[in-house]
């Protein structure tokens, strides 16, 4: 028998399932909500309650949002002439926490992949296509992860939109800001070797 009630067990067993929760930083969670239970713990259950209400896709990029536009679509100083492609929702937060884009973007909902039997009317891409005439597009960035998946996908997107006019570029890879060679690895070391600019 185990020392929390059944439904304390199973909220951990819950947590637990969390990406990067195991079933001790899940016990700590729910310790410390149960000891703030009438500030955080209630404020916690109105927010989840209200977000599985109301969260749904964004109509024009696959993002999260409470309404049928999320804030980056319905913001009419973002520009409209840059599409950046992404994978989930995880990959475009990462791009908006740095601040460096401006355009829109377009969430695949994953990448290609046969062994999985996930083809490109199961992603994103048709709604792509489909939004570079209507938003006047010029470019679009493929800011996939270097997978194979990833690159197979970025291949598959570049070739569709060929002789339509529209730029194609991608991410750049290699060396991270701080990064020292000696803790890179071979792929890395690589990848920056092969896009080497001059200085």
């Amino acid at each position: 028998m185990t020392p929390e009630g059944d439904d304390i067990q199973a909220l951990i067993a819950l947590l637990a399932r969390l990406p990067g929760l195991g079933p001790r930083s899940a016990r700590r969670v729910v310790l410390h909500l149960i000891r703030k239970r009438s500030g955080q713990m209630v404020q916690l259950a109105t927010l989840l309650d209200r977000v599985a209400t109301t969260s749904r896709e964004c109509l024009t990029c696959g993002n999260i949002t409470g309404g049928d536009l999320c804030a980056i679509c319905a913001d009419p100083t973002r520009a409209t002439g840059e599409i950046c492609v992404v994978e989930d929702v995880a990959d475009l937060w990462a791009l908006e926490r740095a601040r460096a884009f401006r355009g829109r973007y377009h969430v695949l909902g994953g990448t290609l992949s046969a062994l999985d039997e996930i083809g490109p009317e199961d992603l994103g891409i048709p709604a792509l296509i489909d939004r570079i005439p209507n938003e006047h597009v010029t470019e679009i960035i493929l800011a996939l992860n270097a997978t194979v998946e990833g690159q197979t996908t970025a291949h598959y997107i570049a070739e569709a939109l060929e002789g339509t006019g529209v730029s194609i570029t991608g991410l750049a890879q290699g060396v991270p800001i701080g990064g020292e060679l000696d803790y890179l690895d071979d792929g890395t070391i690589t990848a920056a070797l092969r896009a080497r600019r001059r200085l």
